[in-house]
């Protein structure tokens, strides 16, 4: 037993000192391009329960506010598949992102097994099956719309 742990550990053996892989350097923020935007509500006040809007944060509170203004932050509606899309004419898919996957089953609909890949900004993609071309319309800040400061909400109280 003595035998093959040191053969194991021969460094051990002979007293060497194991390298430690560390970092001890402090954390420091990034600086690349402007800060996200702050998605989080004002949370609950004293007393009073919070509504949904003033509780959620992230991307629950994006869709919320989304919805109260009409606007389909994700939008899982089909792509058009009653032509297939070229170079000239791809087709566009809407994005908050610049990177987003799809599913192409061909065109007209399900002519072919589905295919999933990505669809990145500035790049058109073409389906290995069918041919047809996608590109990204990706969706900026200004085009989005959605404000993420929610529409006035009428309190009830216990009288109403």
């Amino acid at each position: 037993m003595l035998r093959s742990l040191s053969a194991v550990r021969p460094a051990a053996r002979a007293g060497a000192r194991a390298v430690r892989a560390l970092s001890s350097t402090a954390r420091v923020a990034s600086a690349h391009g402007p800060e996200a935007p702050k998605i989080y509500g004002p949370g609950g006040k004293p007393g009073e329960i919070p509504s949904n809007w003033e509780q959620a944060t992230g991307l629950e509170r994006l869709e919320l506010l989304g919805d109260l203004q009409g606007i389909k932050v994700f939008d899982d509606s089909p792509l058009d598949s009653s032509r297939i899309g070229t170079k000239k004419d791809p087709i566009m898919v809407p994005s908050f992102d610049v990177d987003r996957i799809i599913g192409c089953t061909g065109s007209p609909a399900d002519s072919h097994h589905i295919l999933w890949f990505h669809v990145r900004k500035d790049k058109q993609t073409r389906c290995t099956e069918c041919g047809s071309v996608y590109q990204l319309d990706y969706i900026t800040e200004d085009r989005a719309m959605i404000s993420l400061e929610p529409p006035a909400v009428k309190k009830l109280t216990a009288e109403e």
